[in-house]
């Protein structure tokens, strides 16, 4: 049985990744003034952030409509069997609604999965990632779903942002809003814990954020997987990448660029690290001797989702 992946262009994956695990990205929408663009396809990075710098044009986004869904994956069934198509946290999202009703319209249910990865960005690429691999290797749909389904707590995702503007704008500052509210010129961090952003803390200037990110890394356990992610800063991206092959060589590190969708709402210098952390089960706990890590019960990867933001 021949498994296809799928997620939404949120992922920020990198393109030879794309395409050497053969990954279909579905496009959100960026809308600037009264003009919808496809996200990747109709507006490049560079065009965002020009448009943000120099133009100061209000920025918004939407999900794409199930209709985009279905047909992607109506086009997909001609030539494998099952699907299994990640999205971005439903939580700040429509994306994860959207592709279950494209689900529900292409008609073909059964035979597809929605994930709703509770992250965003190369949170959910790393995810996406693992799944194409193990699709690659020929695994299963369900072997597939049960390791998004043990992997998703074991994603960590950190955002440095030289301002909040553009976040609160975008109404994707979650349960970090009443917290942050009255800081916005001060240079924050960010995580997200059950698909919301929450605050980490705060920093006076961009080298302390860097170096917080590393410490990030430092407190890590068992890192199988990295991403860092940048909006309009390549050194810093690739700076923050040596310190962490510097900490362990051994762990790939991914170096993408932060995409339309979420780059309007991040806006310029900002800086993205993702870490997926091994899985380790109950019984390998046990038998290591170590104290069994409180479990966390994940929502129904088939459960509708209602009222949500848009993006």
């Amino acid at each position: 049985m021949t498994v296809k992946v799928v997620t939404d262009s949120t992922a920020d994956l990198p393109p030879d990744l794309m395409q050497e695990l053969d990954i279909t990205v579905v496009p959100a929408c960026v809308i600037f003034g009264n003009k919808t663009y496809r996200d990747g396809v109709d507006i490049s990075q560079e065009e965002v952030y020009q448009k943000m710098i120099n133009e100061n044009i209000p920025a918004s986004t939407s999900q794409p409509p199930p209709v985009d869904f279905a047909d992607v994956y109506r086009k997909l069934l001609k030539n494998v069997d099952e699907i299994v198509s990640i999205q971005a946290t439903s939580k700040l999202s429509g994306l994860y609604n959207s592709a279950l009703q494209g689900r529900d319209m292409a008609g073909e249910g059964n035979r597809i999965t929605v994930v709703d990865s509770l992250s965003v960005s190369m949170g959910l690429g790393l995810l996406t990632i693992l799944a194409a691999r193990m699709a690659k290797a020929g695994e299963s749909l369900p072997n597939i779903i049960e390791q998004l389904k043990q992997t998703i707590p074991h994603i960590r995702i950190w955002a440095f942002f030289d301002t909040l503007k553009y976040v609160f704008q975008g109404g994707r500052i979650g349960k970090a809003k009443a917290l942050l509210g009255s800081i916005l010129p001060i240079k924050a961090i960010l995580t997200m814990r059950d698909g919301e952003l929450h605050p980490t803390g705060v920093v006076r200037t961009r080298a302390k954020g860097i170096d917080r990110l590393v410490n990030n890394f430092k407190k890590a356990v068992n890192v199988q997987d990295a991403a860092v992610v940048y909006s309009t800063t390549p050194d810093d991206a690739h700076t923050l990448s040596e310190r962490i092959n510097a900490i362990s060589d051994k762990i790939p590190v991914h170096i993408s660029r932060l995409g339309p969708a979420l780059g309007v709402h991040g806006g310029p210098s900002t800086l993205v690290l993702a870490l997926r952390e091994k899985v380790v089960n109950l019984s390998q706990e046990i038998k290591e001797g170590e104290k069994p890590k409180k479990r966390i019960s994940l929502p129904s990867l088939h459960r509708p989702k209602l009222n949500f933001t848009r993006f």
